[in-house]
């Protein structure tokens, strides 16, 4: 059994002594922060991982003693599931694995991010609206109108945006949404786990979107939602090949069962299968069927990235939602509590996603934190512009999840007001960070990339459109090291030169890019900083902007 890590395993826990009670609490509060709020016990397991099992008598007396422990902690638990072990005694023997949840100390509840991929059509925004809005689709789309942002999306039934959705659970892993008319901020107080659906866009036309949302939102997690009637078809490999790209672990989600024969739903699934247990991807799949499948597919989902859950549902008569339901309740979160410590130690640094213009309010920008610790009325400095340098800016407030909160962690999604900053200074892609960080930025940089595809070969003075991070910009090929030319499969080390404007990357980060049909995938390796003290911080304030 790991020392570490949010799984315990109890042979029983008959009785205990008051000290063994002291005892058996405090090592649950450190499962629980392992698991940042969360953890499994299996109880009739011996430490090295044998399944002994307990009788009828002894398992009702340890899930008391369980029920006693989680009240002092204040958690809740919920019974997952329970097996008989075959063992040589004549009375049944029995394990059973208990969730044991609660919200956190700092009343920070846990946050998933999940990113929803598929081809156009295959029922990706009507599956988020059954399950966040807790009632089932007429069969033409009811359920996926509350989730569009525009009007041609109303009409053409196709998302073009990125939008966000989520979905609750609460201590005893029942499910919050909007069923009862509540509204965000009531399912944020009342859950102590959220799950924040990133809907993305299935069509071609929107592909530059899709992988915006990808790369800048930092998912934790992917679902690929398949039509059982079209099987794999469009842009189903290529969101694949994004998800794996990204190393985003991702499940599968088989829509539309309620159209077609089981015939055709199996076929479907073989179909993905055999993708899936090809070289290039090289995973497990592990289609559910039952509750118990779910729970497995969760733990194990989390352990091992090569295996994929696949579920088969409808979003129209109901059917296997609830597995997906069980399954996305019991996911546990990938970083554990250790990493993120460490995270918000380092200085501030927050990715700008999204900028609005909000009534009243004033310039807002949406976006992820990605290190350290962000307060309202902290003072950043957000760039670089056009000519590379860093404005100074105030935090305001700071809204997560539709409802406001004091101070932000790294890895979360939250929007941050910034009161009467002019919005023409931002841009998608910048950086927010604390002033005596001294970023660096650059116009040149190197990349290890592998090409993809490409139609005939890619030399110097091609133009790209590279994505890292929450960065979008052209770039043109300088300099291929070692080679003039390069062919689809190969690897080599490419000298890139930002067209417009300087940028803010970090070494080792993610790089995806794509021209037409030519795609790549690499990370960088080097860059050419351009130091922000010879640019200074923007001391002179122009004219109609407020010095603070």
């Amino acid at each position: 059994q790991a020392e570490d890590g949010n799984i315990e395993y109890k042979l029983k826990l008959v009785n205990p002594s008051q000290y063994r009670f002291e005892h058996l609490v405090t090592q649950m509060k450190w499962r629980l922060q392992e698991g940042r709020g969360e953890a499994v016990y299996q109880i009739g397991v011996e430490d090295n991982g044998l399944l002994v099992g307990l009788s009828e008598e002894e398992m009702r007396a340890s899930l008391k003693t369980l029920r006693r422990m989680a009240e002092k902690v204040g958690a809740d638990i919920t019974v997952l599931r329970e097996r008989e072990v075959d063992y040589d005694s004549d009375i049944p023997r029995k394990i059973t694995e208990v969730l044991v949840r609660k919200v956190p100390d700092n009343q920070q509840f846990l946050d998933l991010r999940v990113a929803v991929l598929g081809n156009v059509d295959s029922g990706k925004s009507t599956l988020l609206g059954v399950l966040t809005q807790g009632e089932l689709d007429n069969g033409r789309g009811r359920a996926r109108l509350n989730l569009f942002r525009h009007l041609h999306e109303i009409q053409s039934g196709r998302t073009s945006s990125i939008s966000f959705e989520i979905l609750g659970f609460n201590s005893k892993g029942e499910v919050v949404n909007y069923s009862d008319s509540r509204t965000a901020e009531e399912i944020c107080e009342s859950s102590s786990k959220m799950i924040t659906f990133i809907d993305l866009a299935g069509h071609h036309k929107y592909l530059k979107t899709t992988i915006f949302g990808l790369t800048s939102y930092c998912p934790d997690f992917a679902m690929l939602v398949v039509s059982a009637n079209t099987g794999i078809a469009g842009t189903t490999r290529e969101h694949l090949g994004l998800a794996m790209a990204l190393k985003v672990p991702f499940f599968i989600v088989i829509s539309k069962v309620d159209l077609c024969s089981k015939a055709t739903v199996e076929r479907t699934v073989k179909q993905l299968e055999r993708i899936l247990k090809q070289p290039g991807c090289n995973k497990l799949p592990l289609l559910v069927n039952s509750d118990d499948d779910a729970v497995t597919a969760a733990q194990q989902f989390a352990q091992s990235p090569n295996i994929t859950p696949i579920f088969t549902l409808s979003s129209v008569s109901g059917e296997n939602l609830d597995l997906l339901k069980v399954f996305l309740n019991i996911l546990p979160p990938l970083t554990n509590s250790k990493e993120q410590e460490e995270l918000m130690q380092q200085l501030t640094e927050f990715q700008v996603d999204e900028i609005y213009t909000v009534p009243e309010v004033g310039t807002v920008v949406g976006g992820t934190l990605s290190s350290g610790i962000c307060r309202e009325g902290e003072n950043l400095v957000v760039g670089p512009t056009d000519d590379g340098k860093f404005l100074r800016l105030k935090v305001c407030s700071i809204q997560r999840n539709r409802s406001a909160c004091r101070v932000l962690r790294a890895g979360q999604a939250a929007t941050l007001a910034l009161g009467p900053f002019d919005r023409s200074l931002l841009r998608k892609g910048m950086v927010m960070v604390s002033p005596e960080m001294n970023p660096t930025i650059c116009s040149v940089f190197e990349a290890e990339i592998v090409l993809l595809f490409h139609a005939t070969t890619f030399r110097k003075g091609f133009q790209v459109t590279v994505h890292v991070g929450n960065v979008r910009q052209t770039a043109i090929v300088e300099k291929i090291h070692g080679k003039d030319k390069l062919r689809t499969g190969e690897k080599a080390v490419v000298r890139f030169r930002f067209i417009k404007h300087p940028e803010y990357l970090k070494i080792g980060a993610k790089l995806l890019f794509r021209e037409g049909v030519t795609k790549g995938i690499g990370h960088v390796t080097d860059l050419q900083a351009i130091t922000t003290k010879e640019n200074g911080l923007e001391e002179s304030l122009g004219p109609g902007q407020l010095s603070f």
